[in-house]
């Protein structure tokens, strides 16, 4: 479930970084200003100023002044022609020598569009979204996860850790909604930041926005239901209006992945995950399931759990710090002492244990579940589940065991040509499909 609204105009403008004046506003050198223009153009075969400005993310004044930069500079020339289809805009083209500089600005790297944000300029926008800045209420987390039947007293506990900002471990045995209990915490923050397109340090472009982790938003509206200004007066248009990111990993996730990226062929960089969650959620589920040692995984965020920043590396071997605004949700299935010491367990701020469901709950659920998946409950059913069945493991409930029974007799009623119901045979049939038995296999 996700309560996200469209920002109001006042929280919009509030967390906006600054609209660009001026050029010296970008915080950018003119060489890689200008490189960036010549790549893009020769790149995306455009023509107008409208298309350029787009293309590069910048007001089309601003975007004007360096097209008449480079048609000083003989790089750059006017087609001589007028384009009907762009309110009579006047065409542009690369010169010989405006291609030979964007051919050699291409070897240098591949990267062109939207002109990046210099990494000192992010960090300022960093602190004016800072996700440990959110305000959260027992009522915005009751929201999010209103469709999960949850233990008792946990949001308790919840409530306070997430409102912190801070790192969350979840522990507990598998298949009791942990995974749910983390999508409904990036759910409950509900707000929305801007996300640079790419970052600039040292002269290298990194980009940052993700389609597949940031998720844009509607522009904000005025009251009359107008657009509220054009988006070039009212912010740095490098940036685009998203969603509070959530980066979910499990078993796949590796060390290399919390670094930079580096592309050897486009000699480009890629943010790493943690960047990209910057402002949001980074969720490590299954955490002990991994190829990496929980411990070597939970060693690599001491550092920027008690320091708020991250240290990344150019392929060059220079270091350099990136801001870490995000919540850390870990949850694993083993207990904490089993695969943390404890030097890394005092720096997760906060444990949350999450357990089975009582006989209550469980019924609950199986309720809930049933009435989505129509299938009639069954008193005899019912009572052959709880007096045959859960006896036999020691009464010990999980969550996922209500879908799954449900799914299992659906299809059990599907393959004998029978309406949807419940009988103990039935039961017993989907039981086997619940555990394996243990035994030896001979080979």
């Amino acid at each position: 479930m996700n309560v996200q609204a469209t920002p109001s105009p006042a929280q919009a403008e509030t967390m906006a970084p600054p609209p660009l004046r001026s050029l010296a506003d970008t915080g950018l050198t003119v060489v890689m200003m200008r490189d960036i223009v010549l790549k893009t153009i020769f790149r995306k075969t455009i023509e107008t100023a409208t298309d350029i400005a787009a293309a590069i993310c910048l007001p089309i004044p601003l975007t004007q002044q360096l097209i008449d930069n480079l048609r000083e500079m003989g790089l750059l020339q006017a087609t001589g022609t007028l384009h009907a289809t762009s309110s009579a805009e006047m065409g542009f083209q690369l010169t010989d020598n405006g291609k030979a500089r964007a051919l050699d600005a291409l070897q240098q790297s591949e990267y062109y569009g939207a002109l990046p944000v210099p990494l000192e300029a992010y960090k300022l926008q960093v602190k004016r979204q800072s996700i440990r800045d959110i305000k959260l209420t027992r009522d915005m987390l009751q929201k999010s996860m209103g469709h999960l039947i949850l233990p008792d007293g946990l949001l308790d506990q919840l409530g306070p850790a997430v409102g912190s900002g801070r790192s969350v471990l979840m522990y507990g045995p598998p298949g009791n909604g942990k995974s749910s209990i983390a999508e409904g915490i990036r759910a409950a923050m509900g707000d929305t930041i801007y996300v640079p397109r790419a970052i600039a340090y040292a002269g290298q472009v990194i980009t940052l926005f993700d389609p597949i982790v940031h998720t844009p938003v509607a522009e904000p509206q005025a009251q009359d239901g107008s657009p509220l200004r054009k988006a070039s007066a009212r912010f740095d248009t490098r940036y685009i209006l998203c969603q509070r990111p959530t980066v979910m990993t499990g078993g796949e996730l590796t060390l290399s992945m919390l670094d930079l990226n580096y592309n050897a062929v486009s000699r480009t960089y890629q943010a790493s995950l943690q960047l990209k969650s910057t402002g949001g959620v980074f969720i490590v589920d299954d955490l002990g399931r991994q190829d990496e040692p929980p411990q070597a995984l939970i060693n690599r965020w001491i550092v920027p759990m008690e320091m708020n920043y991250d240290i990344l590396a150019l392929q060059s071997g220079e270091k350099f710090e990136v801001p870490f605004d995000t919540l850390v949700v870990f949850s694993t299935n083993f207990h904490p002492n089993e695969i943390f010491d404890q030097a890394a367990l005092r720096r997760v701020f906060f444990k949350v244990k999450i357990g089975g469901p009582t006989q209550e709950q469980f019924l609950k659920i199986l309720a809930m579940v049933a009435k989505k998946k129509k299938m009639p409950l069954d008193e005899a059913s019912l009572l052959h589940l709880l007096k045959k069945k859960y006896p036999t493991i020691g009464m010990n409930f999980a969550n996922y065991h209500a879908p799954f029974l449900i799914d299992q007799v659906r299809a059990i009623c599907e393959f004998e040509g029978l309406p949807y119901q419940m009988r103990p045979e039935f039961i017993d049939r989907a039981w086997e499909n619940l555990f394996v038995r243990e035994e030896k296999i001979v080979h």
